[in-house]
């Protein structure tokens, strides 16, 4: 009974000693992202040099070049290129769009979504027909909506305290809506922006269109446009509603995943991914979507190497091309990893903002949930709290087929759709302590996970 009671308490010893310790690594890591952090100055440079970097497009190219170059100057073991074949969509001449009542035209703020076709060279203008859901329009049938556009007007729902939950519920409009309204014979489709603040800015984003549906041009419209347009419907159902925009899509271009990484020292074959998407819309510096997630990515990295931590396993950061309109960059590394039979036991993704850290939504096996979720006690104290079952991310995701435990970084949702694929979504928008703090949370994670494994 001695021999046992001695081993007991031996064992919660061991256990006391080592949370003491990586209590003291946690802090430590939290001290550097605070007190020497890299990952605010370069998202200054990714913004405000390079701007904004949709697929295919010169800015794309130019942040690759740069991110690559970031990651050889801090001394990663290895910096390197995955080749991927992106979409390229270019927007044109800036959009114009109005409301037409009597003899009164008001212009509303209009952005083309991405993937769009254009319009013709004159415009379109015709009545319109408002409803806020797919089964609505269904139930109108081909002869009320044959000739007229589409006005999706469902906005997200305010009463969601994530936001994420209220985007899910609204975004089916704008990924889908211009293939609904087509099928019914609509000439085109105007969608709500996806976004709970009433403002003049138009949300972008991707649309898709169906197969053997004829193609017409679809675009987002002002909360405060939708609102106007709305509201003029019931005074006046007879308007007609005009909007023009020169967008096109072109042949794939050729682009690149950017990877770099730390070699493992013990079990240099299994490998901790950190990332986010380097490619942003058009629209936008793409500070919130996605470069914050970029520069902390790299900065988890750089945070090891600077307080001389030895990770036991391959840590990568990767700056995934093509999140925005096609996911190619996630797939392609998802690809290549099972191509190259690699073990990737975990992947961190950051694409929710710079925003002040809440804590990790988990995708995985109940008992891998729960191993991560036992380390809670040592990431409470820096406001991580809501660590549980969630969503991963869209890049990452890929990799699930694979066995990865998939981790989504979860700061604070309430401000991240005033900005979401908008003009607003610059450098300004982002607070330097929020973004360090963002990083060293997914620093302490990283090591949490490079020191147990799942």
């Amino acid at each position: 009974m001695k021999k046992i009671t001695t081993l007991l308490l031996s064992l919660l010893a061991s256990s006391v000693l080592a949370q003491n310790s990586d209590s003291v690594a946690i802090r430590r890591i939290y001290n550097e992202a605070l007190a020497n952090g890299k990952s605010y100055e370069w998202l200054r440079h990714l913004t405000k040099q390079i701007g904004p970097r949709l697929s295919g497009s010169e800015g794309a190219q130019k942040a690759v070049d740069w991110t690559k170059q970031v990651m050889e100057q801090q001394g990663f073991d290895r910096v390197f290129l995955q080749e991927v074949m992106v979409p390229h969509w270019v927007r044109g001449a800036k959009e114009e769009a109005y409301i037409h009542s009597g003899s009164k035209k008001t212009t509303v703020p209009i952005a083309a979504l991405g993937g769009s076709v254009a319009t013709n060279p004159k415009g379109v203008e015709a009545q319109v027909i408002e409803v806020k859901s797919f089964p609505e329009l269904r139930a109108l049938g081909t002869e009320k909506v044959k000739g007229k556009i589409v006005f999706f007007n469902r906005p997200m729902d305010p009463t969601k305290l994530n936001t994420f939950d209220a985007y899910g519920g609204a975004v089916d409009q704008r990924a889908n809506g211009a293939t609904e309204a087509a099928k019914l014979g609509a000439v085109g489709a105007i969608v709500r922006s996806m976004s709970n603040r009433h403002d003049d800015q138009p949300h972008t984003g991707g649309t898709r269109y169906g197969t053997g549906v004829p193609l017409i041009p679809t675009a987002a419209i002002s909360t405060n446009g939708a609102d106007l347009l709305s509201k003029s419907l019931t005074e006046n159902p007879s308007l007609t509603f005009y909007f023009k925009q020169n967008c096109e899509t072109l042949p794939d271009a050729k682009s690149y995943n950017v990877v770099g990484e730390i070699k493992g020292s013990e079990k240099p074959d299994e490998i901790i991914v950190i990332g986010g998407h380097l490619d942003s819309w058009d629209l936008a510096e793409g500070a919130h979507d996605d470069g914050s997630g970029c520069v902390q990515s790299i900065e988890v990295l750089r945070i090891m190497k600077a307080l001389g931590i030895k990770p036991k396993r391959t840590l990568r950061a990767v700056m995934f091309m093509n999140e925005e309109n096609g996911l190619r960059g996630g797939i392609k590394y998802a690809d290549l990893a099972k191509q190259n039979n690699e073990k990737t036991i975990a992947a961190i993704e950051s694409d929710e903002g710079g925003f002040t850290p809440r804590g990790f939504g988990i995708v995985g096996k109940p008992e891998e949930r729960a191993k991560a979720m036992r380390w809670a006690p040592l990431l409470a104290p820096y406001g991580l709290t809501d660590i549980g079952p969630g969503s991963g991310g869209a890049d990452i995701g890929p990799l699930a087929q694979t066995g990865t435990v998939l981790f989504g970084f979860k700061p604070d949702s309430q401000r991240y759709f005033d900005y979401h694929h908008t003009p607003v979504d610059r450098f300004e928008a982002v607070s330097q302590r929020e973004l360090e703090l963002g990083a060293a949370s997914m620093a302490a994670l990283t090591y949490l996970l490079d020191q147990y494994g799942l």
